[in-house]
């Protein structure tokens, strides 16, 4: 535990926690907030500590949420280890590299990607909303599925994180034709592979607090139950309007990164 952490920031860290542990169960993309609180609540943590910390949160809250999908949706687990597998090797290299990166370099690009996502959910309604259709998926979307959401936004969520959530429920419900529920659930297996990926790499280097990471890890576990039951109860038109939201505030949170912030 820091040595210099306020018990006032240190309750504002575990609420920002719990928060982020419901956002990522819905639709994924918590790091938006609770990476920026670890910023703010840590400020003379070097940044690859708290990017490690981040992660031990993380998975204990999207583990508990996938652990309530596998139980309660329909979920392709067999698909799901692929891309998971796949996003363990990208997860990897992407931390490996964290340190050396210019996330400057990458937001642009990001930025026009979502921009281009939001536009797709708010003029295709239906998009996600459909029953996902039934028999097998082809292999060319296994593969397909195993490259972009598994060794890509894998890489993508080791390198930098926020987001990765929604990234994945997007690239699943579009290449392999999920409804957002399944897409969500079979996300948070994926998701729970790309922490331990990251996550490892972070023990490795030896940049996590693991003591301020367990505490969090309560509250997000928390928040990622209470977000998953409500995904399933209330089925794809309130995941798609999570994402709707999530979108919007992942585009907001890398302009100011990239325009605004000193």
């Amino acid at each position: 535990m820091p040595p210099d952490i306020s018990l006032f920031t240190l309750t504002l860290l575990c609420l920002a926690a719990l928060a982020a542990g419901w956002i990522d169960a819905v639709v994924g993309g918590g790091g938006l907030l609770l990476l920026p609180a670890l910023l703010v609540g840590l400020p003379h943590t070097p940044v690859a500590y708290v990017l490690g910390t981040n992660k031990s949160t993380a998975i204990v809250g999207t583990t508990a949420a996938a652990v309530t999908y596998v139980r309660r949706a329909p979920i392709d687990v067999r698909n799901a280890l692929r891309i998971g597998l796949a996003a363990v090797a990208g997860s990897l290299g992407g931390a490996f590299f964290a340190a050396g990166i210019n996330s400057a370099v990458l937001r642009p690009l990001i930025m026009a990607v979502l921009l281009g996502v939001l536009l797709f959910i708010l003029f295709r309604p239906a998009f996600g909303t459909a029953p996902a259709p039934s028999g097998p998926v082809s292999r060319q979307r296994i593969v397909a599925a195993v490259l972009i959401a598994g060794l890509g936004i894998g890489f993508y969520d080791g390198l930098i994180g926020p987001g990765t959530g929604a990234f994945l429920v997007i690239a699943l419900a579009a290449v392999l034709h999920m409804d957002l529920v399944s897409a969500s659930a079979t996300a948070k297996v994926v998701n729970v592979c790309t922490n331990i990926g990251a996550l490892t790499m972070f023990a490795i280097q030896g940049t996590v607090l693991w003591q301020l990471g367990a505490l969090l890890a309560l509250f997000n576990f928390t928040g990622g139950l209470v977000g998953a039951r409500m995904a399933l109860k209330r089925g794809a038109g309130f995941v798609r309007g999570v994402l709707v939201v999530v979108v919007v505030a992942l585009l907001c949170k890398l302009a100011y990164d990239q325009w605004l912030a000193v």
